[in-house]
């Protein structure tokens, strides 16, 4: 496996904070996501490596593993384990077995580990788990309100997955077994997808609730009647009661958003009237407000 600089490819220093590879990565993702580059392979090929990138440098610990061990990074905690068996022969002994020192170069290390006569078999039996991969997917607000299939594509294979109603905003869900194929008959790794929900709506969602401001015109608001309202999904005529004040709130229960894997649960609708004021009034109409004025 050739060596592959992630900082490089979200153009990065090593001194990098968990902030500074957030945000590059999400510039990258958001330029080369394959929604806004559909028949470029190479923009393709891109945001695949600036997904690896960033799945190894956002963990902590992985990115400890990447910066001592570079490529081989997935295989630290048998290596480490190893120099530690090193150690225990070189302080008893051993049994005739020769071991390189275990602060030498990783790349000798490895070779004395790996290669060399004699060693194929080992490592024809170490099993390694896959990488785990990281992603996001962007959608619209409507597509999570209801329970539906979807393909993406990830490191060149597709994957039908189903989208429960309800996700939220930066949720992360895990596929078992789709991130990177394991070594020597090693499981697979997970494949991570975290959602980026973009609300193009009228409605404001705050959890499993929604809000939404309902114009109300003058007249109605002062006799009350009837008005037809838009839910997420219909429309539903609403009862006004007289004299209603300018914000007023109704809740309209069940009317809101899906609740996330609760099947025929949904969060509350809540409807704020806006009271708006009638315009470019006659001269007629401005003599029976008078009149009106003068009542009060």
């Amino acid at each position: 496996m050739d060596f592959i600089d992630y900082y490089k490819i979200l153009g990065i220093d090593k001194t990098a904070s968990t902030d500074d590879i957030k945000k590059a990565y999400r510039k990258l993702a958001r330029k080369l996501h394959p929604d806004l580059n559909p028949n470029d392979e190479t923009a393709k090929k891109k945001f695949q490596q600036v997904n690896e990138a960033n799945e190894v440098l956002s963990d902590p610990e992985k990115r400890k593993k990447y910066d001592k061990y570079g490529k081989d990074w997935m295989h630290a905690d048998e290596m480490d384990k190893h120099r530690q068996h090193q150690g225990q022969y070189q302080q008893y002994g051993g049994d005739g077995f020769s071991f390189s020192d275990p602060d030498s170069d990783f790349s000798d290390f490895f070779s004395s580990m790996f290669g060399g006569s004699g060693s194929r078999s080992r490592q024809n039996q170490v099993r390694f788990r896959g990488q785990d991969i990281k992603t996001e997917l962007k959608l619209h607000l409507r597509d999570v309100y209801k329970t539906h299939p979807l393909t993406i594509t990830v490191n060149g294979k597709n994957i039908r997955f189903t989208i429960p109603a309800g996700v939220h905003n930066e949720q992360t869900i895990k596929l078992k077994g789709h991130g990177g194929k394991g070594t020597n008959g090693g499981p697979d790794g997970d494949l991570y997808i975290t959602f980026n929900i973009l609300n193009d709506t009228m409605f404001k969602r705050e959890g499993d609730n929604l809000y939404a401001n309902v114009d109300l015109d003058l007249y109605t608001a002062l006799l009350g009647g009837d008005i037809i309202i838009d839910t997420f999904d219909s429309k539903i005529k609403l009862k006004v009661n007289p004299e209603t004040q300018n914000s007023t709130k109704v809740k309209l229960k069940g009317k809101g958003f899906p609740v996330y894997k609760k099947e025929g649960h949904f969060g509350d609708l809540i409807v704020s009237y806006q009271l708006k004021l009638p315009m470019n009034l006659t001269e007629k109409e401005k003599e029976l407000y008078r009149e009106l004025a003068k009542l009060r």
